[in-house]
């Protein structure tokens, strides 16, 4: 199995990131993509632990919707920034996680665009993968990606619980779909009936940990091994067992992001 999308750099984890990788590997992971906030020296020093605790860890690096209005006067210093650490960073294998967030709206929307566009531009410049964080944003998420990216950005819709329209628009752009544990729960059947219209090789699994811990861990702090949790349910929806539906996500995995 593969936790696609998780924050192991994240400073929640500094104290026992030791024993959160072996209950990861104890409960199968090969590996996880770890998300780093660009220019977050705190993020790139755990980072480094991790590269050491567990080698096949891989690392995506963006700037967060969320943090976008720290750019507002120059926004394509954040691509600037995002192409330097990504450079710095040996093990990095996406831009990410970047995109629009208008439901908090931390940073002003035109200013989320600009760094938005600057950093698919940057993606497919780099020949690399983005992962896509949208929320109350779609028609702007995928209107970017497609005058951005000109069909030539893969990239997943990281932690999906949008529409069958955000989900087929996705496709249609050739991106992957990444399921976390919120499919689990008990209020989720619309998302879980349009995730069992996904083809499986568009699929992977991630925890969003810290966040987002599935059932039956539902206001604990979620963690990588968690995963196994969201690949059981993904199967349970389309039919399949669990090893199977492990094995097709992480075969999705090293195809998108060619670890």
């Amino acid at each position: 199995m593969i936790d696609s999308h998780c924050h192991l750099a994240d400073e929640t984890f500094a104290a026992d990131l030791d024993q959160v990788v072996a209950r990861a590997r104890d409960a199968g992971l090969e590996r996880v993509m770890v998300i780093l906030e660009g220019g977050n020296t705190t993020e790139a020093a755990q980072a480094q632990r991790l590269r050491h605790l567990w080698p096949e860890t891989r690392f995506a690096v963006g700037v967060h919707p969320h943090q976008a209005h720290q750019f507002a006067d120059n926004p394509s210093a954040a691509a600037a920034a995002v192409r330097d650490q990504f450079a710095s960073t040996p093990l990095a294998r996406a831009i990410g996680e970047i995109g629009l967030d208008y439901h908090y709206d931390l940073s002003p929307r035109e200013v989320q665009q600009a760094v938005f566009r600057g950093q698919v531009r940057l993606a497919r410049e780099l020949q690399r993968p983005i992962v896509i964080h949208t929320r109350e944003a779609d028609e702007d998420t995928i209107a970017i990606l497609r005058g951005e990216g000109d069909g030539e950005v893969a990239g997943v819709l990281h932690c999906f619980t949008g529409t069958a329209a955000l989900a087929n628009a996705g496709l249609e752009l050739g991106l992957y779909v990444s399921l976390a544990g919120i499919i689990t729960f008990p209020k989720a059947a619309g998302l879980r009936e349009t995730v069992r219209r996904l083809p499986l090789e568009r699929l992977l699994a991630e925890t969003d940990s810290p966040f987002l811990a599935p059932v039956p861990y539902r206001g604990k702090r979620n963690e990588p091994a968690h995963v196994a949790r969201v690949v059981e349910q993904l199967a349970a929806l389309h039919g399949t067992t669990a090893d199977r539906m492990a094995a097709q996500t992480t075969a999705n995995f090293h195809t998108l992001f060619r670890p």
